[in-house]
């Protein structure tokens, strides 16, 4: 069975680094994994990305030792089982707001007795080895989603669901959840305190903590708190930055020849 290299950073104490996948492509998935992210998550919820991209971007993934996630659209058995047996070693699930439905989503991901998934795992065992059926409940990681005022209220009772390996912090939906703004970095005191107090109950529970950050900033400022997984951004708003911040190098003090470069070079 391949290493899940996320859980072994996790038992040295480290921080994982995760970048985030929205472009539907195998070569921008192929380029991204040059960066030398420790794991790379498919978005399937608010990415332009559907399964069969999914599969693509996976395989790009698997030039490099990166470990491939991803995030369902929503707390469904069906898509979950799909991208596990497509080879994500870990998924990320949306809105889970009470024991019930964190109970819902980790036995989708856990073979019996441990759970509900159904065996058939295609290219997982290409990928994560022959005897991928007898180590995966402990291999694969599971994150439930804290993003919403129910979820901090039945924080304890999640958290506390056996198999539950790690939880993923939405600050945007936090945020507006909580009455604030839905944004990334968040600096309202009332939601930084409700993130801090996540991470307190992940450690209380022995469990670890993830969030999506906008910044390397903030996400170096979130593994201070105890955050042992940060994603900054995404492939998507990380081209559009670049993109930017390129066309306003070349313009910055020199607006007229800028204006007249714009055409090819071939």
């Amino acid at each position: 069975m391949r290493e899940n290299t996320v859980k072994s950073i996790w038992k040295k104490g480290g921080a994982a680094v995760n970048g985030w996948l929205g472009i539907p492509s195998g070569v921008a998935a192929e380029g991204m994994a040059q960066g030398g992210w420790d794991s790379l998550t498919a978005d399937l919820q608010h990415g332009l990305i559907d399964y069969q991209a999914a599969v693509s971007l996976f395989q790009a993934i698997a030039t490099t030792p990166t470990i491939p996630l991803a995030r369902v659209p929503w707390n469904e058995p069906g898509i979950i089982m799909k991208l596990l047996d497509a080879g994500a070693f870990g998924i990320i699930c949306p809105m889970v707001n009470s024991r019930a439905e964190c109970e819902a989503f980790v036995g989708a991901c856990r073979y019996a007795p441990a759970g509900y998934r159904s065996v058939g795992p295609t290219r997982a065992n290409w990928l994560h080895g022959t005897d991928y059926v007898k180590n995966a409940n402990d291999t694969v990681l599971t994150f439930a989603m804290i993003e919403t005022k129910k979820a901090m209220e039945n924080l304890d009772d999640i958290l506390s669901t056996p198999g539950l390996d790690a939880v993923y912090v939405g600050p945007a939906d936090l945020g507006l959840s909580l009455g604030g703004e839905p944004r990334g970095d968040q600096t309202d005191p009332k939601i930084v305190d409700a993130i801090q107090t996540i991470v307190k109950a992940c450690k209380k529970h022995k469990i670890h903590a993830g969030i999506h950050c906008g910044s390397t900033d903030y996400a170096k400022k979130a593994i201070g708190w105890g955050f042992q997984f940060t994603t900054i951004l995404a492939d998507n708003a990380l081209l559009v930055n670049a993109a930017k911040a390129t066309v306003a190098a070349m313009r910055e003090g020199n607006a007229t020849g800028a204006k007249s470069a714009g055409g090819s070079m071939y």
